[in-house]
């Protein structure tokens, strides 16, 4: 059995399609209205790769190769497969169940897929460990990963309700486990620096320290805050508005979460409700595990009244004023900022 990673878009736009219709799909433009089934071997699968892509070079032609040879005659049902989510700071995980299928009358984006038992949508990044999300990291949009006893790791997660795997033992000098899979391929470098951070974060600011941090975030901002103390808060974690004072406006109410799971509906409207309470102007909902698909839903209706910051949202107001945090706080989250060079992704 296998374990693969599959991408759902560049930034998640596939997401609800892969879940709501239990499948994966390959989402490679240029191959609508060809039956990928007809290929039994890698070298017909590249050739059709060549008739449809003439002006690859053959670094991308192998490239493209591999990956739908991967998704039409490498996966069987029963291998695992992870998707890392764009949409809230999670990877999901499902059972492929059957094989390649074609569907010619579907949109061009969805004619190729296998269906999958999904198991769960939502594992928090920050419960994995960190070489298995070295490996979730590639910037392909399909491989199998292989490294570190990964597959049978995440089969462990998935037997334990899908808490971290124990980490094979340290073997010889290549570190870790002596599988080489997609390590070999270039990784999406911003995506772990994130999952670091955000881990360091996840240990040194659970609970109250969370809306410390948040505090923190908005009085770089130049607001005046009020911190509430730890232990019950009415349904407040901050109060902040402008002014040196605090006297000016917008007036915000602010709620931290700070578990691992995505917060629903009556966590919202407990916030709207103390808004109300408190003749505040808007309100800031911050959820470290992200939100339910109902609070999504509530935007709309909520857009002139609530923002809300899920984990990426918070690195990245985190990332946009640090330098002007207080030295104890940045002492805290120490960072420093990186040039890269910027590759196009390739898929």
């Amino acid at each position: 059995m296998s374990l693969w990673l599959v991408r759902a878009g560049k930034h998640g736009e596939f997401e609800e399609r892969f879940f709501t219709s239990n499948s994966i799909y390959l989402t490679w433009d240029g191959l609508e209205k060809t039956n990928l089934g007809k290929a039994k071997t890698y070298d017909d699968i590249k050739t059709i790769v060549r008739g449809t892509y003439p002006d690859f070079g053959e670094h991308k032609l192998g490239n493209h190769s591999g990956q739908i040879w991967a998704f039409v005659l490498a996966m069987k049902p029963g291998d695992l497969v992870a998707v890392p989510r764009k949409t809230t700071p999670a990877i999901a995980f499902g059972e492929i169940t059957g094989g390649y299928h074609h569907e010619p009358v579907a949109d061009g984006l969805y004619q190729h897929s296998r269906s999958v038992h999904w198991l769960n949508l939502e594992v928090p990044r920050s419960t994995i460990d960190q070489d298995l999300l070295y490996s979730f990291g590639a910037f392909m949009t399909i491989c199998e990963v292989k490294r570190n006893k990964a597959e049978e790791r995440v089969r462990k997660m998935v037997s334990g309700g899908f808490k971290s795997g124990a980490k094979p033992k340290p073997t010889g000098q290549g570190g870790v486990g002596e599988d080489v899979g997609l390590e070999e391929t270039r990784l999406d470098l911003e995506e772990l620096a994130r999952d670091q951070i955000a881990k360091h974060i996840n240990a040194k600011f659970k609970g109250h320290g969370l809306a410390r941090l948040v505090d923190a975030i908005l009085r770089a901002q130049g607001y005046s805050t009020f911190l509430s103390p730890e232990g019950p808060d009415g349904g407040v974690d901050i109060l902040a508005s402008s002014g040196p004072l605090g006297f000016g406006q917008p007036r915000i109410c602010v709620q931290v979460k700070s578990s691992d799971s995505p917060v629903d509906t009556p966590t919202l409207n407990q916030l709207v409700g103390t808004m109300q309470n408190l003749h505040a102007d808007q309100g800031l909902l911050v959820s470290w595990g992200g939100f339910k698909s109902s609070v999504m839903k509530e935007l709309p209706r909520q857009f002139f009244h609530v923002r809300m910051w899920d984990q990426k949202d918070l690195i990245s107001e985190l990332f946009a004023h640090y330098d002007s945090l207080e030295p104890d706080l940045r002492a805290e989250i120490p960072m420093k900022r990186i040039w890269t060079i910027a590759r196009e992704e390739e898929e």
